[in-house]
């Protein structure tokens, strides 16, 4: 039995790295680095919170409240629990990550090789493909998807150790005042902890087939498989990150993420190593970009209970994020920051009550730690899209650690206060 649990462990841990191990995602960790410089340590800290700690946390918190979004998001009301849903499922989807991967996969593996491809018949192409093997829904893009990621990550594993072994530069000074807290937002823009809430399902899923009915069992064989993907996830992320530190006498800030990924790559390995991470991170991008899109035409049309067809949204996603994908990479960044400002503070608290759970397992609470959480958020991202908050943005300021990033923190914990103060009175 201990060597069957060992053996579950193992197989859910590879493909809890391998669901999160986006290819859109590697672009992040080497600028992040050379922005940080010799702060990259603390900057990979941050980001290692939201771009591991909190996707693991998140699976582990929708299998102990039921399985989905929805039944993590009805502890504060059930409109709110769909209402999260479906933001979340619109982020991972149309609005951020499906045109994303479109970008990536232009940006590192045609524009380098063929500067000259126009980047909207590239859009067509690619997702005229997603679309294609999104509706036939075969086991094709499963197979190629196993393949991918053993190739992705030995193209990574040969980069990073001959970084290692044979550094660009030296490390040089950072430009960053709170490293920690930017590596945390920018773990925001990987948007794993709010895609965990979905993935949740699918792990749940396999647990149940290998015969954990148990929610305790479901939670514990999660965590264990979770510290798999977590050790394989900080290597990929503390490799690049440094990478990306070492590059700083070669490369200027103002690089767009992508261009460093691609100069890292020649840089170390010449053209060829250029050449086999694009080619990689672009087919990678494309299978992922059809397990969205499906994921995505299967929610609607289930929420919808049909009225919506699986195949009209299918069509209406990539429509939507072909157009959008042609804005570029660094665009569509941008276009996201206001929106992960506002939710991931919200998706945090909710995976933590979760897995706290006891007294804190309240609506009142739960609904607390919403509203304290969304004082700071709103605000943010409002002013992050060009709305003139300053008397408002002035306040916030006040508020400890707001200046590295973390202004939603306490709020967030005033709210839980206040909802257990209530929950404490209610009963009384």
């Amino acid at each position: 039995m201990i060597k069957q649990n060992s053996r579950d462990v193992l197989v859910v841990g590879v493909a809890l790295f391998a669901m999160f191990f986006g290819a859109g995602n590697l672009i992040f960790p080497p600028y992040m680095g050379l922005l940080a410089g010799v702060d990259w340590q603390w900057a990979l800290l941050g980001f290692l919170i939201t771009g591991i700690g909190m996707p693991l946390l998140g699976i582990m918190a929708a299998a102990r409240a039921g399985g989905t979004i929805e039944h993590m998001g009805s502890r504060v009301s059930p409109w709110f629990g769909l209402a999260l849903s479906i933001v979340i499922i619109l982020a991972i989807g149309p609005l951020l990550a499906i045109p994303r991967t479109c970008a990536t996969a232009f940006e590192l593996g045609v524009r380098p090789s063929w500067e000259g491809f126009p980047r909207f018949l590239f859009s067509i192409i690619f997702f005229g493909i997603a679309l294609l093997f999104s509706l036939n829904r075969t086991a094709v893009v499963d197979k190629i998807a196993k393949f991918l990621t053993p190739l992705l990550l030995i193209t990574l594993t040969w980069i990073i150790l001959k970084g290692i072994f044979s550094p660009m530069g030296s490390i040089t000074g950072s430009e960053l005042e709170g490293p920690t807290g930017r590596g945390f937002r920018e773990g925001y823009q990987t948007m794993d902890a709010l895609a965990s809430l979905v993935f949740a399902q699918i792990v749940i899923g396999a647990l149940l087939l290998k015969g954990y009915k148990n929610v305790k069992e479901q939670v514990m064989m999660t965590s264990m498989a979770g510290g798999i993907a977590a050790l394989g996830l900080g290597l990929v992320y503390g490799g690049l990150m440094y990478l990306g530190a070492t590059a700083g006498e070669l490369y200027a800030t103002s690089i767009e993420r992508t261009d460093l990924l691609i100069a890292i790559a020649y840089e170390l390995m010449g053209e060829t190593g250029m050449l086999s991470l694009g080619l990689a991170v672009s087919l990678a991008c494309l299978t992922t970009a059809i397990g969205l899109t499906a994921t995505v035409a299967e929610y609607f049309s289930s929420l919808t209970k049909g009225w919506l067809h699986y195949r009209l949204v299918a069509v209406i996603t990539v429509v939507f994020s072909g157009v959008f994908a042609t804005v570029g990479v660094t665009t569509i960044v941008n276009v996201a920051v206001p929106l992960l400002v506002m939710v991931y503070p919200v998706a945090i608290a909710l995976i933590i009550l979760t897995l706290i759970g006891g007294p804190f397992a309240d609506r009142a609470v739960y609904t607390g730690a919403v509203i304290g959480a969304l004082l700071t958020s709103v605000p943010e991202a409002l002013t992050i899209v060009g709305l003139p908050l300053d008397n408002l943005d002035t306040l916030i300021g006040y508020i400890p650690l707001s200046g590295q990033g973390f202004a939603w923190l306490i709020p967030t914990a005033a709210g839980v206060a206040a909802g257990f103060l209530v929950r404490t009175f209610r009963r009384e």
